[in-house]
């Protein structure tokens, strides 16, 4: 198989991923608002592994976040996918101990942000302050925190040690 076609078939299941499982995790409402526990942010750490994964995971985040019924988070969720992507895939070989921690941190910290200021600025109540943005920021970024760390660190670690899923992210 051709390189460029390999890659837009793993950018496409990655993004088909990345949006059934947020919206299998809306099922039990943990993929939108405030508090988001998305079991698709572990697919953020790919970009370690491949830069297919960048548009993938900007694509099934746009697709998940239609659902979201809100065209703010469609464009600046999305963009703080695709910011934390392309982050990730650059720094992947910035590690401590075999952590790629940049690349893990990445998602966290522009969801916090981005997220963040979204649900402070277009679905919080009354007026918009600094302690209002820094606990949403908060919220959205422990919640990602918490993917990242306890569903995509041992996905870094299972695709490291599987040479099929080594060989096919390659």
């Amino acid at each position: 198989m051709k390189k460029s076609t390999k890659n837009l078939v793993i950018g496409a299941v990655i993004a088909a991923l990345y949006a059934s499982l947020t919206l299998v995790g809306n099922i039990a409402g943990l993929s939108y608002g405030q508090i988001q526990f998305r079991i698709s942010e572990a697919l953020t750490v790919l970009p370690v592994f491949t830069p297919a994964a960048i548009p993938g995971l900007a694509v099934g985040c746009f697709i998940s976040n239609i659902a979201s019924f809100n065209p703010i988070d469609m464009i600046f969720g999305t963009i703080a996918t695709l910011c934390a992507a392309f982050l990730s895939y650059y720094a992947r070989n910035l590690c401590i101990k075999k952590i790629p921690v940049i690349s893990l941190l990445s998602p966290v910290f522009f969801n916090a942000l981005v997220v963040g200021a979204e649900i402070s600025l277009f679905l919080s109540e009354g007026t918009v302050t600094a302690i209002g943005f820094l606990t949403c920021a908060a919220l959205v970024g422990l919640g990602e925190l918490a993917v990242c760390l306890v569903l995509g660190l041992p996905l870094i670690f299972t695709v490291r040690h599987n040479k099929i899923l080594s060989n096919i992210l390659e």
